[in-house]
């Protein structure tokens, strides 16, 4: 690759294309952040990962150390020192914590990882497939109507008309020949995300809360830079469901926990109903069968044995009833097993919505190229 310079007397200049060179803090704070997703937000333990790497793949040197680079990390505001609840400060140093500077370093890093290319547009929100009064141009041109807004008259191709209608002699415009050029409505879109934070998560060897934080955080971040109109809540649910805040993402973990879909899913169906727009939707991110309901009297009913009938079919009344709400159900499932898949179809056919088995890998595609298909039509 070269570099180019235009000069307005010479043209164009190339060169060789010198790449530039990260400095040590840069080089190191990409891999801080990978390791602070994995730990939790846990800095004393992405700490320790570092120096282990350190002793294995040389990331420091005699001229920059982990100390070093804790010190850059306060002196940019990343981290600080945690304040003791007594407000005394004493002897000693405090727990380093992580800043709302350092949170949002987090979900930028996930969307560069996850979305790859994706830049930074303008306020770009949900396209309808319905032509009319909008403010995104369609590219197609008509007749002026009455009632038509005037701002979307299009001046070149009506004063065209009126050169042919009139002649350029007695050039004059009348309504006949003015031309509008279509648009699109923008919808807004109202998006749920449910993420699994039940045991199963992590067993058998495979961390699966780790790419699905990554995810949330690269959506979140998405969705702020390039629809900035729409909404996003996120919602965990274990035994229960409780929403969370975005600052809260990077600190998710995964409980002793069993799998109540039935309460992540009414959750999520309130939260949307209080939304005003009309585009509304449900992403849910689990790797296994719901396995326990809340009955009347407040206890929870578990199971973890196969598929239990009565759990089931409470998750397929909450799928149907989010369909008569108009609130399309995505489930993005981490998992292969046969009789989950059937759960999966059956529950997808309840809501009409859709589903997609996937592995961590390509999780996070799957869930930006569904967000994007999304913008095309008006649920």
């Amino acid at each position: 690759m070269t570099n180019k310079d235009f000069n307005s007397q010479r043209g164009f200049t190339f060169s060789k294309h010198i790449p530039e060179e990260l400095s040590n803090f840069d080089r190191v704070f990409d891999i801080f952040k990978d390791l602070l997703t994995h730990t939790s937000g846990d800095i004393e333990e992405a700490f320790e990962w570092l120096d282990m790497l350190d002793k294995e793949y040389e990331i420091f040197t005699d001229e920059y150390t982990l100390q070093d680079f804790e010190e850059d990390l306060k002196k940019r505001g990343y981290i600080k020192e945690e304040e003791p609840e007594d407000g005394n400060s004493g002897p000693g140093k405090g727990k380093n914590i992580l800043t709302p500077k350092l949170e949002a370093a987090l979900r930028e890093y996930a969307l560069d990882q996850i979305f790859g290319n994706l830049k930074k547009s303008g306020t770009g929100s949900h396209r309808t497939t319905k032509t009319g009064i909008g403010d995104e141009r369609d590219g197609e041109n008509r007749s002026y109507q009455y009632g038509d807004d005037l701002s979307a008259v299009n001046m070149t191709e009506s004063l065209k008309n009126a050169q042919i209608n009139n002649g350029i002699s007695n050039l004059h415009l009348t309504e006949d020949d003015l031309i509008v050029e279509e648009t699109k409505h923008k919808a807004q879109m109202s998006t749920v995300l449910m993420i699994d934070i039940s045991h199963s998560m992590i067993l058998y060897g495979e961390d699966r809360i780790t790419p699905a934080k990554k995810v949330a955080m690269a959506l979140v971040e998405l969705i702020k830079r390039k629809y900035p109109k729409d909404s996003i809540d996120i919602i965990v649910f274990g035994n229960e469901a409780w929403p969370i805040k975005i600052k809260d993402l990077p600190y998710l973990k995964v409980g002793p926990y069993h799998t109540n879909t039935v309460a992540g899913l009414e959750l999520a169906m309130d939260i949307l109903r209080r939304k005003r727009n009309t585009n509304k939707q449900i992403f849910m991110i689990t790797d296994g069968k719901p396995s326990c309901i809340q009955l009347p009297t407040g206890e929870f009913y578990t199971n973890s044995y196969g598929l239990d009938e009565m759990i089931v079919n409470q998750c397929l009344n909450r799928a149907a009833q989010a369909r008569k709400l108009k609130i399309p159900i995505t489930t993005f499932m981490i998992a292969q097993d046969p009789y989950l898949r059937q759960f999966v179809e059956a529950f997808t056919a309840q809501n009409k919505g859709k589903a997609f088995l996937t592995g961590l890998s390509g999780l996070g595609q799957m869930i930006f190229e569904d967000y994007e298909k999304n913008r095309i039509k008006r649920i």
